[in-house]
């Protein structure tokens, strides 16, 4: 009699057996998340000359995956499809070509209270619900303490960290990042103004002009006020978006940069310790290694890569320090662990004397850069020991958006049936029970522009790759954008392909080699079957509210987070959590 149906049967119901009870436990949830880390910093990636030794303890005792994606290349957009398992121009938080993240913590943009975290759905499942670190998804909508947009009404019970991000204008030695660039402008025009009226005002005083004081003084009263409008802002971006938020209050601003990792990290121990007999999800959301790269002085100079280098060693031993205590409290095997980076690493953060951001390995591009893998592919390590085999390497595409449906489905919860998931869970395929990713297609955006989409062709196993828009380096064949931030999505900053470019990345994951029809004789074949699937998966879009408009992008006062008096905002913060 053959036995193999039988045999094949009763490993399926072991199976769902295995899944059945990891639901009904309830594991703890805790994940981190990395700033700016390119997926070339650390050595269970390949990285041979940075030490990351708890990092890479992570992957060994877990899975790590290869192709893991970031679903957008910039920080706002990122995490929003991570939080809500969609991409971030379903809810509105990409760019439609102007700003392409959040500004401001007195802007009113931000993830709309429609949208559905899965925090709000561990929470509903009985969780604890915490944040530690960064958000940058937007605070209030019309009033300083509506907190609209704020982790508290996302699905969060606790919070505390940035309400925004770490920028250059948070340390007050390093050159401004806000807006840099209008910032300028506005200086220039106001320095030409204040000019003209000073022309106009010595040759009244000369007589060489028949204009009345009355009329001299009303033109130099505009132009304070313009003067005025801007500096505002502009003049006090520290004071207005460098500030430490517990719950609902802000306790420092600005923020005191030198001790904000340890805050950090006491902070992220107590919950784990509060919460100890669970269930709890926990997002430490790092500020490490967005720059300016604070670093402590232990850290400083330890490394082989300046000041970055240090910060990401300082990070893998923040992260240690976490996973210590998810082990000192007996939690290790109860606790579901996940380490990624928002994107790729920032090749155009760099002085005069190095590099200040990260590298993404063999791939090419990085931050800001839809479309080539150096901006979106991400480190994806999972632990659960017990339940996920140990030392595991998958190598089959998975999404910063499969974790949504991932963490629900361990919670026992479900997914949102009223809107497009994009991910997909990716409980199967690290237990093993699936040999490939639910993804045949995945689409990589650029703000609300579609620069490329990967297909995943499962019986034949190759990977194919294809590019529509790619951004024009600069200088020529620099690999970046120097000296413009982050490359562009559109317009003259990016070059359009007609035909196409096609990469089989299974073969050239570093993009080096675009095939011809002359060198692949599927070429036409792949690009009609992706452009297939680019069409439907455009018939799922529909319009929303864009929040990263002018008007929900620009600072408002009323808007502005403020211990104290507006617009005297300031406060301190003793370490033992005592306001002073």
């Amino acid at each position: 009699m053959d036995c193999g149906p039988l045999v094949l049967m009763v490993g399926l119901l072991l199976r769902t057996c295995e899944l059945t009870a990891a639901g009904a436990l309830q594991p703890n949830i805790l994940l981190i998340m990395a700033d700016d880390l390119g997926i070339g910093d650390l050595g269970c990636y390949g990285n041979s000359t940075l030490r990351t030794p708890h990092i890479d303890r992570l992957a060994e005792e877990g899975v790590r995956l290869t192709q893991h994606l970031a679903a957008a290349p910039l920080c706002t957009p990122s995490r929003a499809a991570f939080l809500t398992g969609r991409h971030s121009f379903r809810s509105g938080m990409d760019a439609s070509d102007g700003y392409r993240a959040l500004q401001w913590n007195g802007g009113s943009g931000g993830l709309p209270e429609n949208e559905t975290t899965f925090a709000r759905i561990l929470q509903q499942q009985g969780y604890a619900t915490g944040l530690i670190g960064k958000w940058h998804q937007g605070v209030n909508c019309e009033s300083r303490v509506d907190h609209c947009h704020h982790p508290l009404n996302h699905g969060f019970d606790y919070f505390y960290g940035m309400p925004f991000t770490l920028v250059n204008d948070c340390h007050p030695d390093r050159p401004p990042e806000v807006d840099a660039a209008t910032r300028a402008k506005l200086w220039r025009y106001t320095q030409m103004l204040a000019l003209g009226m000073l022309t106009v005002a010595a040759s009244k005083a000369c007589g060489l002009i028949s204009v009345s004081w009355k009329a001299v003084t009303g033109a130099a009263g505009l132009v304070f006020l313009f003067f005025a409008s801007w500096y505002a802002s502009f003049g006090f971006v520290r004071r207005w978006n460098c500030i430490l938020m517990r719950n609902h209050d802000v306790t420092e601003q600005p923020m005191v940069l030198e001790r904000t990792a340890s805050l950090m990290l006491k902070e992220a121990v107590s919950y784990i310790e509060r919460n100890k007999h669970g269930p709890f999800l926990l997002f430490v959301s790092l500020l490490h290694v967005h720059i300016p790269l604070v670093t402590t002085k232990e850290f400083l100079g330890e490394s082989q890569h300046g000041l970055y280098g240090d910060n990401v060693e300082e990070m893998d031993w923040l992260v240690g320090e976490i996973l210590n205590a998810v082990e000192e409290n007996g939690l290790k095997n109860t606790t579901f662990t996940y380490f990624t980076s928002d994107h790729g690493g920032h090749l155009e953060a760099r002085d005069e004397h190095s590099q200040l951001g990260g590298w993404n390995g063999i791939y090419r591009g990085g931050k800001g850069m839809g479309g080539w893998e150096g901006g979106i592919r991400v480190p994806g390590i999972f632990r659960w020991p017990g339940l996920l085999p140990a030392g595991r390497v998958i190598h089959e595409p998975t999404s910063l958006m499969d974790v949504f449906p991932t963490v629900v489905q361990l919670a026992g919860g479900q997914v949102p049936q009223d809107r497009v998931i994009d991910g997909r869970s990716l409980v199967p395929l690290l237990q093993g029970a699936a040999e490939h990713s639910e993804h045949e297609f995945l689409f990589h955006y650029c703000g609300k522009h579609l620069h490329a989409a990967r297909w995943h062709d499962k019986d034949s196993g190759r990977l194919w790759k294809v590019h529509y828009m790619t951004p024009r380096f600069h200088p020529e064949g620099a690999g970046a954008c120097y000296g413009q931030g982050v490359c562009p999505c559109s317009g003259e900053g990016v070059t359009q392909h007609n035909p196409p470019l096609l990469f089989e990345l299974s073969r050239d994951p570093s993009e080096a080699r675009p095939l011809t029809p002359g060198s692949e004789p599927l070429y036409h074949a792949v690009v009609a079957r992706v452009g297939q699937a680019v069409e439907e998966h455009r018939e799922t879009l529909s319009p929303v509210p864009p929040q990263f408009s002018l008007s929900n992008i620009l600072w408002k006062p009323w808007l502005q987070p403020c211990c104290g008096i507006f617009p005297f905002c300031s406060c301190t913060q003793d370490e033992d959590h005592r306001e002073t």
